[in-house]
């Protein structure tokens, strides 16, 4: 499966087994070319797609096992265009490094830094660190230091560099998502897994229960993912359209 998800050079490339939960419809083992991950968010959403596209079902409601638990995936299917969302295990708020380091790590000058928001790491089944910025236009300027990253990350037990611009009375929020791999720094387009965390950061501070994120935009390959409170946790939705078919042979 690593050697696999490092041949495809995506984000994430998932494979789906079956569960060894109760309660769980399918097992979704998540990897990047790192190595697995326990949880991720566009995978789980994308497979949810695969899952009822295999199945024939044009509206489905799954319970995926992942290495965070067990999280509930709908899905409903309109040709090759379909819209999944998903509930994320409850969030947890960690470590709070200096906005100075956090900036550096990301290429960006100390004052980039929201005045009123200081970065966090928060999970909902994978932990993250959230960099809230003061402006918008100080995304485009972002150019990740690897050794930094690294430096920053790896104590922090976190995976994703999450940079963030909020227009919070808008309930918008502009970012970019950076992670390590053996290449060295990739950029993610769509980090559903830092969006429902970023929700939550915005929920304990702000009161904010709904949230759209736009990402990717800088890379050209722009998304859109919308989060909305749910009881305890964040609930990720998107569209998802299917680009390509295949089949894979193996010796």
């Amino acid at each position: 499966m690593l050697a696999f998800a490092r041949e495809t050079r995506l984000s994430e490339t998932t494979f789906v087994q079956t569960p060894s939960a109760a309660g769980a419809d399918y097992r979704n083992r998540i990897w990047s070319a790192p190595g697995e991950m326990p949880f991720a968010g566009h995978p789980s959403l994308g497979t949810a797609v695969a899952v009822a596209r295999a199945g024939g079902q044009a509206t489905a409601v799954y319970v995926q096992q992942t290495g965070a638990g067990l999280q509930r995936v709908e899905v409903q299917l309109d040709g090759d265009h379909a819209r999944a969302s998903m509930l994320q295990e409850p969030p947890s708020f960690a470590s709070r490094p200096a906005p100075a380091e956090a900036l550096a790590a990301a290429g960006l000058p100390s004052g980039a830094a929201d005045p009123q928001r200081e970065p966090q790491v928060v999970s909902t089944g994978l932990a993250h660190l959230l960099v809230p910025l003061k402006e918008r236009a100080a995304l485009a300027d972002a150019a990740p230091d690897r050794q930094a990253m690294r430096s920053l990350l790896a104590p922090l037990g976190a995976t994703v560099l999450y940079l963030a611009a909020l227009a919070a009375e808008d309930r918008v929020a502009y970012a970019r998502g950076f992670f390590l791999d053996p290449a060295g720094v990739t950029e993610d387009p769509a980090t559903g897994s830092a969006a429902g965390p970023l929700l939550a950061y915005l929920r304990e501070r702000d009161g904010i229960d709904e949230l759209t994120v736009h990402q990717g935009v800088e890379m050209g390959r722009p998304s859109r993912i919308e989060c909305a409170w749910a009881h305890d946790r964040p609930r990720v939705s998107g569209a998802a359209v299917v680009v390509a078919d295949g089949e894979v042979l193996l010796p």
